[in-house]
C-alpha cells in the first residue's frame, strides 16, 4: 500500500462560535473536533499527520503536539485560504513521497470510513480524488462539475456558479487526495485573483483538469462532512452523534427503553445484554458488561461496571470506581476511585471514595469514607462481609476487618478487625418527661399571646 500523509486544516478562527475555547478544541461526544479528525487520520492508516494551525490560537497547536509529538503542526501566518494553509505544511512533510489526504478539524463526523474511497480512487488511477456530497438544500456550497464518464472538471463556487450549474446536486466538501508531489505542484501554481486576496484549495481541481489529470470524485453522506461553525451547528452534530452511537449500541443488543434520553461518549463500551434506562449520562472512559443494570438519572464517567451490576437510580460513579459483578449501587450513592467487590451493597445515600469494599459487604444509608484531610487523600478499606452501619463516617485511613460491623451513627477512626463490632458515637441520656413539659410551656405561651 502506498504511503499516507493527512494534512488537517485547524486554523480558522471560529468567530461564530463566540467562545474563548478555540472551534476545534470544542467537543462532539466528549472528543474534541481536532482529536475525532486526528482519529480518522490514524485509522486510514496515516503514518504521518499534520495538524496546521494558526497563530491566533495557540492551545490548538500544543493541543496536536502534545497528541501527535514534535513536528506534527504546521502555523499557517497570516491566513490566505486554505491553499496557502496546505502549504504550510510542506515543510512538515518534506520528504515524503506517498499520497495525502487533506481534511478538517472542524467536521466531527467525518470518519476514516467516509474518506477512504478516496485512496481507493488514487488506487485506480486518478490524480487528484475529491470527496463530494449531494445534500438536501446545495445553497452556498460549491457544485462539483462532472464529465458524463464521472472526471471531474472543475469546483465552481456557488456565488460564481451559472443557473444552470446551481442545479448541480453534487457539492464539495474540501477532502481531497492526490500525491504529495502532484499535490504541492498543483498548489505552486494556485493564484490570488480573487475577491479575498486567497489561494483556494479547490483551485487546485481546476488546475489539475487543465493539465489532462485524471480527477474523479466520490460521494459521502450530507452528515459524515458536517462543519460546525456556531454553537447551534454543534449541537446539530452532537445530535447526529449520539443518534447514530445509540442505534450501534441497540443493534449490538444493548437495551434502551428511552435511547433519546440517553447521552453516550465516543469511548463507551456496553455490552450485549446490559440495560441503560432513561435519563443517564455516560461520560468518557465508561464500560458496562453483559447483564448490569443503568438504572435512571445516573451519571457515570471512567468507571467499569461489571457483569449483573445494578447501578442507580440516581447514583454517580466518578473515575475510579470499578463496581463488581452482581453488586448495588444505590440511590444517591457517589462512587469515587472505590473498587467494590462482587456482590457488595449500597443502596442509599452514601459518599464512597478512595477505598475497596470486599465482595457481600453492606454499606449502610448514609455512609461517609471521610477520605481528604484538606491535603492528601487516604484510603479505606472495607472487609468482605462486612456489615456498615446506617450514617457511619470511616475516617481514612483505616481498615474494617472481614465480617466486622459498625453501630449506626458511629464515628470510626481505627482499625476494627475481623468479626468485631466497633461503636464510636456518644452515650444517650433520657430526661424523663422533658419533651411533655417542653411542649406544654409553648402551648401555653401561644395561647396568651
Amino acid at each position: 500500500m502506498t504511503a499516507r500523509a493527512a494534512v488537517i486544516l485547524a486554523a480558522g478562527q471560529g468567530t461564530r462560535m463566540k467562545s474563548p475555547t478555540p472551534k476545534v478544541l470544542h467537543r462532539v461526544g466528549g472528543r474534541t473536533m481536532l482529536d475525532r479528525a486526528i482519529d480518522a487520520a490514524q485509522a486510514l492508516g496515516c503514518e504521518r499527520i499534520i495538524v496546521v494551525a494558526g497563530v491566533h490560537s495557540p492551545s490548538v497547536a500544543e493541543h496536536a503536539a502534545k497528541r501527535l509529538g514534535e513536528g506534527s503542526v504546521a502555523i499557517q501566518d497570516p491566513p490566505l485560504g486554505t491553499g496557502h494553509a496546505v502549504l504550510a505544511a510542506r515543510q512538515a512533510l518534506a520528504g515524503f513521497e506517498g499520497d495525502i489526504v487533506v481534511t478538517f478539524a472542524d467536521c466531527p463526523l467525518m470518519d476514516a470510513e467516509a474518506i477512504a474511497p478516496l485512496f481507493a480512487l488514487r488506487e485506480a488511477g486518478a490524480e487528484v480524488a475529491v470527496l463530494g456530497f449531494d445534500p438536501v438544500v446545495p445553497g452556498a456550497y460549491g457544485r462539483l462539475i462532472l464529465t458524463p464518464s464521472g472526471n471531474l472538471l472543475r469546483i465552481v463556487e456557488a456565488k460564481d456558479a451559472t443557473v444552470e450549474e446551481l442545479q448541480v446536486k453534487h457539492c464539495n466538501s474540501g477532502v481531497l487526495a492526490a500525491s504529495a508531489q502532484r499535490l504541492f505542484d498543483l498548489l505552486d501554481q494556485v493564484g490570488n485573483s480573487n475577491a479575498n486576496g486567497e489561494y483556494y484549495l479547490t483551485d487546485v481541481i481546476g488546475l489539475a483538469h487543465d493539465h489532462g489529470l485524471s480527477t474523479r470524485a466520490t460521494f459521502a453522506s450530507e452528515d459524515a462532512v458536517m462543519g460546525v461553525n456556531s454553537q447551534a451547528e454543534l449541537a446539530v452534530a452532537e445530535a447526529v452523534f449520539q443518534r447514530r452511537r445509540r442505534h450501534a449500541l441497540m443493534v449490538e443488543g444493548v437495551s434502551m427503553s428511552a435511547p433519546d434520553t440517553v447521552h453516550l461518549c465516543w469511548d463507551t463500551q456496553i455490552a450485549a445484554g446490559a440495560v441503560v434506562e432513561p435519563y443517564v449520562v455516560f461520560g468518557p472512559g465508561v464500560s458496562v458488561e453483559t447483564e448490569a443494570v443503568i438504572r435512571a438519572f445516573s451519571h457515570l464517567e471512567g468507571a467499569a461496571v461489571r457483569r449483573g451490576a445494578l447501578i442507580g437510580p440516581y447514583a454517580r460513579l466518578r473515575p475510579g470506581a470499578d463496581i463488581g459483578e452482581e453488586a448495588h449501587i444505590g440511590n444517591f450513592v457517589e462512587v469515587k476511585k472505590v473498587k467494590v467487590g462482587a456482590g457488595a451493597k449500597a443502596n442509599h445515600l452514601a459518599y464512597l471514595g478512595d477505598g475497596t469494599i470486599g465482595p457481600k459487604a453492606n454499606i449502610g444509608a448514609g455512609t461517609i469514607f471521610c477520605n481528604y484531610d484538606g491535603f492528601d487523600k487516604h484510603h479505606t478499606e472495607v472487609g468482605a462481609g462486612a456489615f456498615i452501619g446506617s450514617n457511619t463516617a470511616l475516617v481514612a485511613p483505616v481498615t474494617i476487618g472481614e465480617g466486622a460491623m459498625t453501630g449506626s451513627g458511629s464515628v470510626i477512626t481505627a482499625n476494627v478487625a475481623a468479626g468485631d463490632l466497633a461503636l464510636g458515637r456518644a452515650t444517650q441520656t433520657v430526661k424523663t418527661g422533658w419533651a411533655a413539659r417542653f411542649r406544654a410551656l409553648k402551648l401555653a405561651r401561644s395561647a396568651k399571646r
